[in-house]
């Protein structure tokens, strides 16, 4: 992710976004850069508008997310008392079981 960044930067800066400027923010962000991995972001951004794509980034906003629906207090109650019953169901015996089928 840190190239990717490093090219935003440089594209937020209006600087080319080529091997040696992208090398030169990783390594001032205190990073060693790997020339295989430059190169390889390099050749993927070739003939991409990166404020194009962004402008199309920011334009989809994420929905918001639907509102729980209201619950009695008393159900809420009923329920965790239900869920503590279930988790008692099973016993030393029967998890003992299901782990020697695992070793066969």
């Amino acid at each position: 992710m840190e190239y990717v960044y490093g090219a935003l930067l440089l594209n937020a800066a209006g600087k080319p976004i080529d091997e040696k400027s992208l090398s030169g923010v990783l390594t001032a962000a205190g990073l060693s850069p790997d020339a295989a991995r430059v190169k390889a972001l390099i050749a993927s951004l070739e003939g991409v508008n990166l404020a194009e794509v962004l402008a199309k980034a920011e334009s989809f906003a994420a929905p918001a997310p639907a509102a729980a629906p209201a619950e009695k207090k008393e159900a809420k109650g009923e329920k965790k008392e239900e869920e503590k019953k279930e988790e008692k169901g099973v016993s030393e015996e029967e998890a003992a079981e299901g782990l020697s089928a695992l070793f066969g």
